[in-house]
């Protein structure tokens, strides 16, 4: 299945409102898209990881990021564009913020999947509708219900559940890093560093999965919509419904006053 199909189908299927992202690791001597931008080089700007993916879901443009690109120091840790120190690892950036001590800060902090340093050179984001490039990952945002359908899909062929981890923190592995080492489905619920800098609204989650598995999630969308699995969810509408007490009645007053039909 190439990028554009894939795209194609999830819009038939989710609809989503932003474009779903299509994600490449390169390795060093990887030559990157050639209109891909470059944040620092081209825009004069550092960003963050989670920029790169709400540029090209919002904006449609591709990007590459490299080491040189990054705002975040948490970024380039999962992206493996930095090595841990000491600082990180003893729950610094966590106390007082996200954990009420070092302790429990360097238990999260160690908890993060991330790539090894040095193993990844370059990450491009760009729209899977127009990704010239095989994505090793595709990010996919939505509502509950939109999500709520992707997973749905994916247990299609293999039934069960998916197991899935939060941390409100470090989203960033959560889309890239986990799909990859687990080689599975990732339901996302986007960290408090993806709403500040990279535009998740209140309303969002995201779902992200290995390329390799989106041709069976496209045949377990197929397989869902035919059993009645849909969106938008259809609404029980062929009903009945009760009214307040005085609408009651002014509905029997209109009832009584209207002509008898004939037999």
């Amino acid at each position: 299945m190439d990028t554009a199909t894939a795209a194609a189908k999830l819009d038939e299927f989710i609809r989503p409102t932003t474009f779903p992202v299509a994600v490449r690791l390169l390795k060093n001597g990887e030559t990157p898209p050639p209109k891909a931008r470059r944040p620092l080089q081209d825009m004069g700007k550092h960003v963050t990881v989670c920029q790169g993916w709400g540029i090209a879901r919002k904006y449609g443009w591709t990007s590459v990021l490299r080491a040189e690109d990054m705002k975040c120091p948490l970024g380039a840790l999962v992206a493996g564009f930095a090595a841990p120190n000491a600082f990180y690892d003893e729950g610094n950036l966590c106390a007082g913020m996200y954990t009420k001590d070092e302790a429990a800060g360097a238990r999260s902090e160690a908890s993060v999947e991330k790539f090894a340093p040095g193993e990844v050179d370059a990450i491009v984001f760009g729209p899977l509708a127009r990704a010239e490039y095989e994505p090793h990952v595709v990010i996919i945002y939505g509502n509950a219900a939109q999500v709520m359908r992707l997973v749905a899909a994916a247990l299609w062929k293999r039934g069960g559940r998916i197991a899935s981890s939060f941390a409100a923190r470090m989203d960033c592995s959560d889309h890239i890093v986990v799909p990859l080492r687990t080689e599975d489905y990732q339901v996302i619920l986007p960290c408090n560093g993806d709403r500040i800098f990279a535009g998740a609204q209140d309303d969002e989650m995201a779902f992200s999965l290995p390329w390799d598995r989106m041709a069976e999630l496209i045949e377990g969308l197929e397989g869902t919509q035919k059993g009645g699995i849909r969106y938008p969810i259809p609404s029980f509408l062929t009903y009945e419904p009760g009214m307040p007490k005085k609408y009651q009645e002014l509905l029997e007053m209109q009832a009584a006053q209207r002509p008898k039909a004939p037999n």
